[in-house]
């Protein structure tokens, strides 16, 4: 595997990642303004999609890495994570909390089972 096309995939995921839970969030957020519901009501659901983006994500980056997919998957989501947390302290200044830290640990786990899915899933396509 060349370093040339781990990276690049890396980023793929990631960037999918992002659009996702950007698309998301903008749709949450004008379902909230014009219905009655809250937050708190809707909170699996944001939580499933969260799942979920992480799972493509780490798919996309497997897929688009051919190999070593749970690597790429698990950078992906160590790369979110980084991003989460530097926007939290920084623009919040404060830390993760326990239960983010469990969210984001599952998160690690499902971003590199979806690599290793897209590298296998890849890897039979192009047989």
């Amino acid at each position: 595997m060349a370093s040339r096309s781990f990276f690049p995939a890396v980023f793929w995921g990631l960037s999918a990642i992002l659009v996702i839970a950007l698309s998301f969030s903008l749709l949450t957020s004008l379902f909230l303004t014009f219905t009655s519901y809250t937050e708190e009501s809707i909170g699996w659901l944001i939580i499933g999609v969260a799942c979920l983006s992480m799972f493509i994500g780490g798919f996309m980056s497997g897929a688009k890495a051919k190999s070593r997919g749970w690597m790429a998957g698990a950078l992906t989501a160590l790369l979110f994570t980084l991003i989460t947390f530097l926007v939290q302290f920084l623009g919040y200044n404060e830390v993760f909390t326990t239960g983010q830290y469990a969210f984001h640990g599952a998160y690690l786990l499902l971003a590199a089972l979806g690599g290793i899915i897209g590298v296998n899933i890849a890897s039979n396509l192009q047989k």
